[in-house]
């Protein structure tokens, strides 16, 4: 049985929640009302993973994130609006140790809970095999647990001016001579900082990411990003063309796809397709590419994430003759998504998510 922890204010939703998981059989389900009565039931209930709110009273989401990761680290799923507010505030729940999102219905929920019920479960499901790293904020458990102060509580953390990107220094736009692809989804935000931020300033390829997310969320995660990295970040709304020195994140609700202009290849959203479930969909990003891009001169990257996407695409890249990297399960939040690469045989390089970028470095001859 999958112990289950539903964190919400509203009784409405802990109700459909609820009923919602008790119907699968195989998840005993606890409730909290607020942030404090989910750090009481931590010891009591020991669930194995929790969705939790954001906006509560008494001790709001952020806030009791923070001290279950502190005190008993648990695989979190937040429950964020569609808003750009609220994806904001889910990125900063995933550096607080959160590993996904559910989103809430535009709509009352009561009239869409049973539309969006296989996808909470999935997600819910997947998160509570989650592998939440062991070093995951241990200087601030150790002192905790010491009875020390040095543990500041979450509102200060996220004051906290944000370090300084590496020095950017302009690249010249000659035509890009390969093209970087990266791939992923549940736990995704953290590990696309730990990598694009490793990327310097004159990486010589441009690089197109399909990251699975609302499209509200997408411009927030390029707007994050494009702080931290001394590559510039831009969301795709519209085609543009592809640039050493930067970072294209495709657009969420659509997908991202690469076409061809008279100057040479561009990056653009493309309205979703039905038969990829994902986007934006990291087998489509992939197969565009294969079709305007030499294979040899592509690297596809395929990161934490549930499922398969781009898994069956990137198999093909490698049997074409490009290269592919997966991270490796001892890294990866959830390894479905880079799993399937290496299960296919597609997966070149497999290696834990701070050695990518040095393999990506290699393989682009960057020294």
């Amino acid at each position: 049985m999958i112990r289950l922890l539903i964190v919400d204010d509203s009784p409405l939703m802990r109700r459909l929640l609820g009923r919602v998981f008790a119907a699968e059989g195989d998840f005993e389900v606890g409730y909290a009302r607020n942030g404090v009565e989910a750090l009481e039931q931590l010891a009591l209930f020991e669930p194995d993973v929790i969705t939790l709110d954001i906006h509560m009273p008494e001790m709001d989401g952020l806030a009791c994130l923070d001290r279950i990761m502190l005190e008993r680290p648990c695989p979190v799923v937040m429950v964020s609006s569609l808003t750009e507010a609220g994806a904001s505030v889910t990125l900063e729940a995933f550096q607080l140790g959160a590993v996904d999102f559910i989103t809430k219905p535009e709509r009352a929920v009561s009239l869409e809970i049973d539309t969006l019920a296989p996808r909470l479960v999935e997600k819910v499901r997947a998160a509570s095999q989650a592998r939440l790293p062991g070093s995951l904020r241990l200087a601030e458990r150790v002192r905790l647990r010491s009875g020390l102060s040095g543990a500041a509580p979450a509102v200060a953390r996220r004051r906290a001016p944000a370090p300084a990107p590496p020095p950017r220094r302009r690249v010249k736009a000659a035509p890009a001579q390969g093209l970087l692809l990266i791939g992923t989804s549940t736990g995704g935000p953290p590990a696309l900082d730990a990598l694009l931020s490793r990327l310097p300033a004159d990486f010589p390829w441009p690089v197109v990411v399909a990251q699975h997310m609302p499209g509200s969320f997408t411009g927030p995660l390029s707007r994050r990003l494009d702080r931290l990295c001394a590559l510039t970040v831009t969301e795709v709304t519209h085609p543009m063309p592809l640039s050493p020195g930067n970072v294209y994140i495709g657009k969420g609700d659509a997908d991202v796809i690469i076409g061809i202009r008279p100057d040479g290849p561009v990056v653009m959203a493309a309205p979703s397709l039905p038969e990829h479930r994902w986007h934006p969909s990291v087998d489509r990003m992939v197969d565009t590419a294969m079709q305007h891009v030499a294979p040899e001169r592509l690297i596809g990257v395929l990161m934490t994430g549930m499922g398969s996407d781009g898994a069956e695409a990137m198999t093909r890249l490698r049997d074409r003759g490009g290269r592919t990297i997966a991270e490796s399960e001892e890294s990866a939040v959830v390894w479905g998504m880079p799993g399937e690469l290496v299960r296919r045989g597609g997966a070149q390089v497999v290696a834990p998510l701070e050695q990518i970028a040095d393999r990506i470095l290699d393989m682009v001859g960057h020294s």
